[in-house]
C-alpha cells in the first residue's frame, strides 16, 4: 500500500499538536532533523520497510503511538 510512510508522518504531526499551529511547526522540524521531510513523501510515495522501522523509532521517541 503505496502512502503509508505519509500517513505515519500525518499521524505523527497531530498527534503532537493537536491543533496548535506552533507545535506543528516544531514536529515537522524535528521529524526534518531526523531524516523525515514531511514534504518529500506523498499519498504515493513507495512503502519502504527500512523508513517505516526508522519512522516507528522516531514516534516512539517523540511519545506517539502509531
Amino acid at each position: 500500500m503505496a502512502g503509508q510512510i505519509k500517513m505515519m508522518i500525518d499521524q505523527i504531526i497531530e498527534e503532537r499538536s493537536k491543533g496548535n499551529a506552533l507545535l506543528v511547526s516544531t514536529t515537522q522540524t524535528k521529524l526534518i532533523l531526523k531524516g523525515f521531510d514531511p514534504v518529500k513523501y506523498d499519498a504515493s510515495s513507495p512503502d519502504d520497510p527500512a523508513v517505516i522501522a526508522r519512522l516507528r523509532q522516531v514516534a516512539a521517541d517523540l511519545n506517539v503511538t502509531l
